[in-house]
């Protein structure tokens, strides 16, 4: 029979079972990174429970005080009690039911994990005559527990988050930051459940509010606002793949209106958002080429997968998930959405953006690379068709042009940026998340040429905008300085993702047709950039197939050079 041995006696490197306590850190530290993960994670609670309204209200960065209250179901006394112990759920019975969970949370680990990181209070009624209020702070385990009024439903206030762990509170970023990720949060489970009134609320202020009608765009119209809503198209349809379902609803906007990187595509498998690259992916290429290069759409993407083809399963926030039939996913999302937008009248027609003779006057004088370089024909009015010696290189004129513009605002940014005034100030709405990031951003906006003051919870006015490419930029892409501005890992970051954005707006789009000395500018300029060979995104600007390539494809003995 083994001996006891003290605790002292345990050798620091021993194999040692974990305290409750300690496990239950661990378990929240996973969950419970920062303010948006606790509000996602009682918005899943809400919608669980069946409300038809949820209301979420934050102050400041969230870290102080934040509460969401729901008309769900509500919970009976013990089992309010009970849910704030660990791993205590009414949504999976067995182990065997995990791949099929319809629910959006499974794993009885939120409130908990919450409670370990923040002072709980949840006060809920399940229909009786007296609701229940049950506390619980630095870890699972209600502390109080108390008879109360309360109509059918739940109210869940979260106080005093991180207070415990310095460090995890100082690593929060700016509080504006932080509110725009749970404005971010909520626009995902509001877009994607439009059946239920969703509203949020920052200091008292309303931020966003749908209907909770069920139809998608009206969901749009409580996020975004009435333009975008009215230029879009809802879509509800079925593909049958290998013998089972896939069903794809959602709402698409036209692709008249774009942003700059794929942040506006909302994806949910099982009315869960859920990030994954793939899947975003299917939805842009749905738009095939009635976007402009570089530019991603708006759209609300929900799909309904047969039993057991998407395991959530892989994360403690359950943002990702893995499919059993990919493929199939994605070919249902690229097929439904060519035909919504085949029978859409989506189709946009632009005039040349800019103003060519001046975006391509050079900035200072120097040698072109392409100085000996002929152009002898343009194809479908994209490529530029060029003879150098015993080579033909092909021009991507869009990437070209791009590059162009984005070395000339990059030189202009060293310096003052020409700018336009907008008289009288423009407008604009922005999502709750970019609406949250301007104060942060200000200075950054203005050093490219915004001036903008905020007006209203989610409006700014456009007082001036940058003009260094020989033709204003409208007041609308300031929504796109401010997403890059604010998706930047560093200032620097974000500041060099607007500067391509900016650059690729006003560039040439496909389909322009370019006059003979036009085009002989486009590839004298480029020839003059730092960087001729790519464009700001990475992408090719310049392909070059030499005689060689001729000789071979029809079989010849030799070039003309070898005669």
């Amino acid at each position: 029979m083994s001996e006891e041995r003290s605790d002292a006696a345990v050798p620091s490197d021993a194999v040692q079972r974990l305290s409750e306590e300690t496990v239950a850190s661990v378990a929240a530290g996973e969950v419970i990174t920062r303010p948006a993960d606790v509000v996602v994670e009682l918005l899943e609670n809400a919608l669980d429970a069946g409300a038809s309204r949820v209301v979420v209200a934050v102050a400041g960065d969230g870290t102080e005080r934040l509460r969401v209250r729901d008309d769900g179901q509500g919970m009976s006394r013990s089992d309010a009690e009970l849910a704030v112990e660990r791993h205590t759920t009414s949504k999976l019975r067995a182990d065997t039911e995990l791949s099929a969970v319809e629910t959006l949370g499974f794993r009885g680990e939120a409130l908990p994990s919450i409670a370990t990181a923040a002072t709980l209070e949840v006060v809920t009624n399940d229909g009786g005559p007296r609701g229940t209020r049950v506390v619980a702070a630095g870890g699972p385990g209600a502390d109080d527990v108390e008879a109360v009024g309360r109509g059918c439903g739940t109210t869940v206030t979260v106080q005093d988050l991180f207070e415990s762990t310095p460090a995890r509170r100082e690593s929060l970023a700016a509080s504006r930051t932080e509110f725009a990720r749970v404005s971010d949060a909520v626009s995902r489970y509001a877009l994607v459940h439009p059946d239920v009134a969703i509203t949020l609320t920052h200091d008292g202020s309303e931020v966003l509010s749908t209907s909770g009608t069920g139809e998608f765009d009206d969901a749009l119209l409580g996020v975004y606002d009435r333009e975008m809503a009215a230029q879009s198209t809802t879509i509800d349809a079925a593909s049958t793949v290998s013998g089972v379902e896939i069903g794809v609803r959602g709402v698409l906007v036209h692709p008249s209106t774009t942003r700059a990187r794929q942040d506006h595509v909302y994806v949910a498998v099982g009315d869960r958002p859920v990030q994954n690259a793939r899947l975003r992916r299917a939805v842009v290429a749905g738009y095939g080429d009635l976007l402009p290069d570089d530019r991603a759409p708006i759209a609300v993407v929900s799909l309904s997968l047969p039993d057991a083809w998407a395991d959530h399963n892989v994360h403690p926030r359950k943002r990702e998930v893995r499919l059993r039939d990919a493929d199939s996913v994605v070919s249902a999302i690229e097929s439904t959405l060519r035909d919504a937008l085949s029978t859409a009248d989506v189709r946009h027609t632009e005039s040349l953006s800019m103003d060519l003779d001046a975006s391509l006057e050079p900035l200072d004088e120097g040698n072109s690379d392409f100085s000996d370089v002929q152009v002898i024909g343009q194809f479908r009015d994209l490529y530029l068709l060029c003879e150098r010696g015993s080579e033909l290189l092909v021009v991507d004129q869009h990437a070209a042009h791009e590059r162009v513009n984005y070395e000339r605002l990059r030189t202009a940014v060293g310096g003052d940026v020409p700018t336009m005034a907008v008289d009288p100030p423009a407008r604009v709405r922005l999502t709750p998340a970019q609406s949250a990031a301007v104060e942060s951003h200000r200075d950054a906006l203005a050093a490219v040429g915004y001036d903008v003051d905020q007006f209203g919870a989610t409006s700014v006015r456009v007082h001036s905008v940058p003009a260094p490419l020989g033709r204003t930029a409208t007041p609308e892409t300031v929504r796109d300085a401010i997403d890059a501005l604010r998706h930047g890992e560093t200032p620097d970051d974000g500041r060099e993702d607007l500067l391509k954005d900016l650059a690729c707006d006003p560039s040439l789009k496909a389909g322009t047709e370019l006059s003979d000395e036009a085009a002989d500018k486009l590839v004298e300029r480029l020839g003059l950039c730092e960087n001729p060979y790519a464009c700001p995104h990475g992408r090719p600007t310049v392909l070059t197939l030499d005689e060689a390539a001729f000789v071979r494809g029809f079989d010849r003995r030799g070039t003309r050079m070898d005669r």
